[in-house]
């Protein structure tokens, strides 16, 4: 879960990382109230979760509480690279900035560990460094068993090079940004800039932060950070279902058991599709080994909650669950979504192979329902699943 700039500011402010004050405000008249809180002037920022809200016009000096007002105005309701701006952060203006740098630290997946990043070249253009110079940017594995200690922030701010004489206070805001890390069970922390100002401290004015959703059982202050208003309203409800759910923007729902294979019933779906007026996958749905009746019939429900879907096609490769499992599961989906008032109207089309396939097969052609097509190969299941959502278009 990516969170917005003021929600990262909190946190790095909980855990020691030096903040300027700031509140987040979603009408333009708040922005003259909060300006006044901060002494008359302050900087009017775009939060959005993408980044370049600085070159598209999306964070500004104010002056005074009337400019604030204005700025506020012209930024609320922009379009940065198609996210909408609905809040904005009136914050402190930093006093002198003297020089910008980088810190992060993120979840290496590549090589299995966590990585510390860090620069003296921060600012709007890092990822140009990081294309340009890549010898800039300082990237320092972190052992997860010894993490962060104020001799490791050394090793970091060392081999980044930055100068002797913040070099101190950037290593314990090293420590400090670890700590927020680990303790917030992150997959990022990104501070850009880190700024040096003209008393000699180190300030993080803008900052980064994605959480691990799959910690959120032993983080359920998290709850609270989620952007409800903004979520999918599917993606939101297949969430409180504890379904693997993503909406794409085609016509032909799709559920699977196992991501690897979901992923490639995306791929022969898209591709049949392009016989059948180019029809698309409609989503991506994942739920897992243990394709039960109730598992199957909120499934079901997500996608068939989705008006763009015009066909469902449901590829099952049995394993340690038997295909007779899935399709007995299939069958009572749809006799529970009928007495919730909630029947199929839609074409499905179901693939089952692996462990006792012929049986379940069997299950389904002895359901008859009349809106469930067996097609037994999987690329003939995608294309009659495409061919039947064109038709509905």
């Amino acid at each position: 879960m990516d969170l917005f700039e003021y929600q990262a500011r909190d946190l790095f402010a909980k855990h020691g990382v030096p903040v300027l004050a700031g509140e987040v405000i979603d009408t333009p008249e708040a922005a003259r109230e909060a300006t006044e809180r901060l002494g008359g002037k302050s900087v009017v920022k775009a939060q959005v979760k993408v980044g370049g809200r600085g070159k598209a016009g999306g964070v500004k000096l104010a002056a005074t509480p009337d400019e604030a007002v204005a700025r506020a105005t012209d930024i609320l309701g922009m379009d940065i690279k198609g996210h909408t701006v609905h809040k904005v952060m009136i914050a402190e203006t930093a006093p002198e900035i003297l020089e910008e740098y980088y810190v992060s630290y993120l979840l290496d997946r590549t090589n299995r560990t966590f990585l510390a990043m860090a620069s003296v070249q921060g600012g709007m253009d890092i990822e140009e460094v990081a294309e340009k110079t890549p010898e800039a940017l300082a990237k320092v594995p972190v052992d997860s068993n010894t993490g962060v200690t104020i001799e490791k922030a050394r090793e970091i701010v060392a081999q980044a090079k930055f100068p002797a004489e913040v070099a101190e206070k950037v290593a314990e805001v090293m420590v400090t940004l670890w700590d927020t890390f680990v303790a917030e069970d992150a997959l990022l922390v990104e501070v850009n800039p880190l700024a040096k100002v003209a008393s000699g401290d180190v300030l993080a004015l803008d900052g980064k932060v994605s959480l691990d959703e799959n910690a959120d059982f032993r983080q359920p202050e998290h709850e609270a950070l989620e952007d409800k208003a903004a979520a999918n309203p599917l993606e939101a409800a297949a969430k409180a279902k504890n379904l693997n759910y993503v909406k794409l923007d085609g016509e032909v729902g799709i559920i699977g058991n196992g991501a690897g294979l979901v992923m490639s019933t995306l791929d022969v779906v898209a591709y049949a599709g392009e016989n059948h007026g180019n029809v698309k996958p409609a989503n991506f749905l994942d739920i897992g080994g243990g394709a039960s009746a109730e598992v199957m019939a909120n499934g079901l429900e997500i996608i068939l909650g989705d008006p763009d879907v015009k066909s469902v096609f449901v590829n099952v490769f049995g394993g340690i669950t038997a295909c007779d499992e899935v399709a007995n599961g299939i069958v009572q989906a749809l006799a529970l979504l009928k007495s919730k008032g909630e029947e199929v109207t839609k074409p499905l089309v179901v693939r089952l192979d692996g462990n006792n396939a012929e049986l379940g097969r069997k299950i389904l052609s002895d359901a008859n329902h009349p809106l469930v097509q067996r097609v037994d190969t999987m690329d003939g299941a995608a294309d009659k699943a495409a061919e039947l959502a064109a038709a509905a278009k």
